[in-house]
């Protein structure tokens, strides 16, 4: 039984491992669909803009709206990463500590990490209450709270992300599911 499973009167279950599996799949089937939709309209935006801008008479919202789903681009990856604990670490570190220390040092980690992106919400959220009425002046009907909401967005699926992953990433590297690809130094286990 794994340290994330919940017992019940009639036995111990993996009902709550079961969930967190489809909660993490479901995040994921979501978060890679918002993805490709971003990097395929981003690459039509800027084609678009590189064609018209050839042709001399240059898109006046092209550059901003670029720049806007860029950004989107980013957080909504970087949540995907999070999901997939893909980004920059120092696992080495900790998956050479054993035990408790193993398990503090860890917690910490991802204690700082969450502890950031809930101040980067928060402030997101204080951030649209600051931009009020006003709109991307390139396009002045798309208002400027839709496109910065992407960071109180963003935060959160950050969040969410850490969180769904955290059981497996506490089991530590090589526990069925961790996302782990065996390297070229390590032979594959044939079970």
């Amino acid at each position: 039984m794994s340290w994330f499973s919940v017992p019940s009167p009639q036995g111990p279950t993996d009902r709550t491992a079961v969930s967190l599996d489809k909660a993490r799949t479901g995040l994921r089937t979501v978060l890679e669909a918002v993805v490709l939709f971003l990097m395929i309209a981003l690459a039509v935006v800027v084609v678009v803009g590189v064609v018209y801008r050839k042709a001399g008479a240059s898109l006046v919202w092209y550059d901003e709206i670029a720049s806007l789903m860029l950004a989107w681009l980013t957080y909504y990856g970087a949540a995907l990463a999070a999901l997939h604990r893909g980004h920059i670490g120092m696992p080495t570190l900790v998956d050479r500590l054993s035990g408790t220390a193993r398990k503090a040092v860890f917690l910490l980690g991802e204690a700082c990490v969450l502890a950031f992106f809930v101040v980067l919400a928060g402030a997101g959220v204080r951030g649209l209450s600051v931009l009020g009425g006003t709109t991307l002046v390139s396009l002045p009907w798309f208002p400027m709270a839709v496109a910065q909401s992407v960071i109180p967005i963003g935060a959160v699926l950050f969040i969410a992300a850490q969180l769904l992953s955290l059981p497996q990433a506490l089991a530590g590297p090589g526990s069925p599911g961790d996302g782990a690809q065996p390297s070229d130094d390590e032979p594959e286990d044939p079970t």
